[in-house]
């Protein structure tokens, strides 16, 4: 098992890089290992299961990760019960994979009964509650149904303020989430200091060439190349470039 961590950790190294070719095999690897020393129905499968499963989506491997996240599901509920945090997770995971290809309908029942069990299980107020919140505001929101994801980002970001603090990365999220939200309904002066305030977040937590100071430049510099402010976006837009080349790596 403990073999199995480390191969999954240098995976997530590699993953997080775009290196997806390096990370898989590593990912299998653990995947048998846990498979073999803890068992088929072990929490610890469901894990590696969810790491590949994660390593596929990214990838827009689709039909590879479904099977996958369902598994994990299947085995957390079994090993952990129907309301454990770690049941709730792997509902998000599936959720997410099915709001990625349009599969709204599938995805939303899913996302609910995950906020469901981190609202029991964990607390209105905790981080994973605001994780959630988040997920289900953006499935409203690929939707078009802004008036039930503002409340959802707002509840989101009042969470993570709170148990967080204003200038963690997860507030960043949060923030980054809610100016989507306003910029989808062109309501730019609400969106541009929300993004200014996620950016200034990840340059200060997570370093200036950080991929999701990257993501968080990118935004911005969409929003001003909707309003036409096109000297504005194209030097964010070319430092986000500069971040994802030297983050995508050789293989790239």
């Amino acid at each position: 098992p403990d073999t199995g961590a480390s191969l999954n950790s240098l995976a997530f190294l590699y993953s997080d890089q775009g290196l997806y070719s390096k990370a898989e095999p590593l990912y299998l690897r653990a995947l048998a290992i846990a498979q073999k020393v803890l068992g088929p129905e072990h929490r610890s499968t469901g894990n590696s299961l969810n790491n590949l499963a994660l390593l596929y989506k990214e990838q827009g491997l689709y039909s590879k990760a479904e099977p996958l996240y369902l598994r994990a599901l299947a085995i957390k509920e079994k090993a952990l019960g129907p309301e454990h945090p770690s049941t709730g997770n792997s509902l998000n995971n599936l959720a997410l994979l099915y709001s990625d290809q349009g599969l709204y309908s599938k995805a939303e029942p899913l996302y609910l009964r995950a906020l469901a069990i981190d609202e029991k299980a964990l607390g209105p107020d905790h981080p994973s509650t605001a994780t959630s919140l988040n997920n289900l505001a953006g499935l409203y929101q690929r939707q078009g149904l802004y008036g039930k994801a503002e409340p959802l980002n707002l509840r989101a970001l009042a969470i993570d303020e709170k148990a967080l603090g204003p200038e963690h990365p997860s507030t960043g999220i949060s923030l980054n989430n809610l100016a989507l939200l306003y910029q989808s309904q062109g309501l730019y002066s609400k969106a541009e200091p929300l993004s200014l305030r996620a950016i200034s977040i990840y340059e200060k937590a997570l370093g200036p060439e950080h991929p999701s100071t990257g993501t968080s430049l990118n935004n911005l510099a969409l929003l001003y190349s909707v309003q036409g402010l096109y000297s504005q976006a194209e030097p964010l837009y070319l430092r986000a470039l500069t971040i994802a080349e030297k983050g995508m790596g050789p293989e790239h």
